[in-house]
């Protein structure tokens, strides 16, 4: 069996390796060819050109290098379909992977495709689904309710799991040796910062999660704040860090920021898959979240949901309290967080919450990796082979 596969930006690539590492275990002999990262070239994946080149989809990144970017799909097309692989196989990142799809199949009409993260048309622009449909025939969910959501849409679907629960997380000793390398007191409040991953989140939402942490420290001392990032935007949190008058612990090391995760008691976080990370790891959270005021008004408009909050949503709950565009302000989100520290309920209610989803995501069951693998099989095997 020969697969095309492409992946565009690190979170693909993850989950193409683990995909991998799920076929191969299952057939042997399979064969991989296509785009990926440093993952999957663990897994024996020799990629076509850098996936670096793919892993800049927003839209004032894209254009100066469009030409470019639709030069590859062209190529990355072609090449599908002079492989004649037994399927493709794309992983997130539509804008691209849908555009080779739809080329690919151009060319080669019986292609069989897959595409792994389904899109969030549960959240807004539902009518990607049936876009989608046009050229996928097979969809690898990893959020429990997305399913039926794709077979309206004229796609076979299946529930694989959530990545997240394959993730490791870090054990008590961690986190208490964690407290102690940075003199924080096992009774000593510690919350977490997480501003975002992005530049454009941290400038934008910087100054008011660290506004609302001043606030909380006003009316809570002996609070700690640890500010756990990435290298991309280390630069940015330092800066913001640098006027408090106990500095928060900024951690980079992936190692360290699963141990702050083990050792902190509340988080305030922007909304993504980090609501997930800390509900793995049960830390009770408030979640903030702003964009550009033209873009603040264009979600409101098409956005189908009363939550954004991934927790809320996968437990069928709104526990996890939100501040959403005009909302995220610090007073509001400071008041959430004292709120959170002096009423044990509302955090018990939360880890209740974090455990139901993180059980809905396939927690204690089958690795996602080989779930996902076993769909693609047994796919496989029921649509008829390419000519």
């Amino acid at each position: 069996m020969k697969l095309f596969l492409i992946a565009g930006e690190p979170s693909g690539d993850n989950l193409g390796a683990a995909l991998m590492a799920g076929l191969r275990e299952l057939m042997p002999d399979v064969e991989f060819i296509g785009v990926g990262g440093s993952a999957m070239a663990a897994q024996g994946l020799e990629s076509r050109f850098p996936m670096e080149e793919l892993s800049l989809m927003g839209l004032w990144e894209v254009l100066p290098k469009y030409r470019a970017l639709k030069a590859r799909i062209a190529e990355t097309a072609q090449a599908v379909a002079d492989a004649r692989p037994d399927a493709l196989i794309t992983i997130d990142s539509p804008d691209f992977c849908l555009r080779v799809a739809r080329q690919a199949r151009a060319l080669w009409p019986g292609l069989r495709t897959v595409h792994y993260v389904a899109p969030s048309v549960w959240a807004w622009r539902s009518g990607r689904a049936k876009k989608m449909a046009e050229v996928i025939d097979h969809v690898l969910a990893i959020l429990p309710f997305e399913p039926p959501l794709m077979q309206a849409a004229g796609m076979s679907c299946d529930f694989v799991g959530h990545p997240v629960v394959a993730e490791p997380v870090a054990g008590q000793a961690e986190a208490e040796a964690f407290r102690a390398a940075n003199d924080i007191a096992p009774d000593q409040p510690l919350i977490l910062c997480l501003p975002g991953s992005r530049r454009t989140e941290v400038s934008r939402l910087g100054p008011r999660f660290d506004e609302a942490m001043m606030r909380l420290r006003d009316r809570v001392p002996e609070i700690r704040v640890v500010i756990p990032t990435v290298h991309g935007v280390s630069g940015l949190v330092r800066d913001m860090a640098r006027r408090w008058p106990t500095a928060p612990v900024v951690v980079e090391n992936p190692q360290e920021r699963r141990a702050a995760f083990a050792a902190a008691d509340l988080a305030l976080a922007a909304s993504g898959t980090v609501s997930l990370d800390l509900a793995a790891n049960n830390v009770p959270m408030v979640i903030g979240y702003d964009v550009a005021p033209l873009s603040r008004l264009i979600l409101r408009l098409m956005l189908k949901t009363d939550t954004v909050t991934l927790v809320n949503l996968v437990s069928e709950t709104r526990a996890v309290p939100e501040f959403l565009g005009g909302d995220c302000q610090p007073g509001p989100m400071s008041q959430a967080l004292f709120c959170l520290l002096e009423h044990p309920e509302d955090r018990g209610e939360q880890i209740a919450a974090m455990n139901l989803t993180m059980e809905r995501l396939g927690r204690g069951g089958e690795a996602p990796g080989l779930r996902a693998a076993r769909s693609v099989l047994n796919y496989l095997s029921s649509a008829p082979r390419p000519r």
